[in-house]
């Protein structure tokens, strides 16, 4: 079946997101990794991805690691770095598929005021013709729950959608869905699945 319309995961599909990268840069890879080990900086952002406020959240947990704070804080303060570059061969992908009259969704893991800034710097994020972000709806992906809300939204399901994103867990539970799905890593493998799937020519996926 020839999809009807095309999800993006946005971290590291068509904005690399690299947090570790980034500390490691700012902090060396050995205090990093100390960091990490020490507080949980991933389950922070997951909270801001369930939609609880961006500066509140992280600024809580500086204060709850003084030892960490000035790092914990740059978290927030230097988000912007930490979520670069833009992978531009993917976002050709997207208006290559848009000027074809392919809907193109976005379902990723953002908050709020954090997806707001991140809109600033990359204004194609407000190009989707249908958003579904994590803080949002209150709930993040593999939640079968917001699988179930593209659908609902959308109107399309099943093998209607083709979804690329970067973790394996994300791409299964859009398989139990019946999604076609793309475990992407990398952009030319994206564009290959999109040709392949009768959306774009090669011409147009380059």
């Amino acid at each position: 079946m020839t999809p009807q319309a095309v999800v993006f995961d946005i971290g590291n599909v068509l904005i690399e997101w690299q947090p570790e990268r980034f500390y490691d840069a700012v902090i060396g890879e050995e205090r990093r990794r100390a960091m990490f080990d020490t507080v949980d900086l991933h389950g922070m952002n997951e909270l801001v991805d369930l939609g609880h406020h961006f500066t509140d959240t992280i600024y809580a947990a500086a204060d709850k690691n003084p030892e960490w704070r000035d790092e914990i804080r740059m978290w927030h303060d230097r988000w912007i770095e930490m979520a670069t570059p833009v992978i531009d061969h993917s976002v050709r992908l997207m208006k290559a598929l848009q000027a074809r009259g392919v809907p193109v969704f976005s379902l990723t893991n953002f908050g709020i005021e954090s997806y707001d800034y991140a809109a600033t710097h990359y204004p194609f994020l407000r190009d989707f013709d249908r958003d579904f972000i994590s803080g949002h709806l209150a709930m993040t992906k593999p939640d079968p729950a917001i699988y179930a809300t593209v659908e609902e939204t959308s109107g399309l399901s099943g093998a209607a959608l083709l979804f690329a994103d970067d973790r394996a867990d994300n791409i299964e539970a859009a398989q139990k869905h019946g999604w076609q799905t793309h475990l992407f890593d990398g952009p030319q493998g994206w564009a290959d699945r999109l040709v392949s799937a009768g959306l774009l020519t090669e011409t147009e996926a380059a």
